[in-house]
């Protein structure tokens, strides 16, 4: 594995986890909005990750001797959360309240997005510490070589 793949691995990791750090906050940001522009309340954002050029397994093992390199990781989608349901709470004096006067609110728990977001912050960090490293054996070797 080449040295400068490390450096477009970690790249490709600090990229994806600022995406989702984007993301995250958009869903702290509506948290509390009850109406988009299609009518309907906000619904939480998730990011799904997968590695760039997957290898299937059978290859892999098929060349374990031989030189293996990673490839990074890379956004495959952003969907919509359908599995977590939407708060709804009696305000009949909102104007998005239904008829019973009930509001339906975003299904975003900040608890669950700020943990969320520092994980991300991590893995970023992660990252960065690895590019650094990388960054480091490269100019060491440079300089051994004066």
């Amino acid at each position: 594995m080449s040295i400068f793949n490390s450096f477009d691995i970690c790249a490709s990791g600090m990229t994806s986890q600022r995406f989702r750090t984007d993301i995250i906050t958009q869903n702290i940001a509506n948290a509390n909005t009850t109406r988009t522009e299609n009518g309907e309340a906000y619904r939480r954002k998730v990011v799904t990750f997968a590695e760039k050029n997957n290898t299937p397994f059978s290859h892999v093992l098929a060349r374990t001797g031989a030189d293996m390199t990673g490839s990074g990781v890379k956004v495959t989608k952003v969907s919509q959360d359908y599995e977590t349901e939407m708060v709804r709470a009696y305000d009949p004096s909102h104007p998005d309240a239904d008829e019973d006067g009930y509001v339906t609110y975003p299904n975003v728990n900040i608890i669950t997005e700020m943990t969320n977001l520092i994980d991300a912050t991590r893995a970023y960090e992660a990252n960065a510490t690895a590019f650094e490293s990388s960054k480091a054996i490269v100019t060491k070797g440079l300089s051994l070589g004066q």
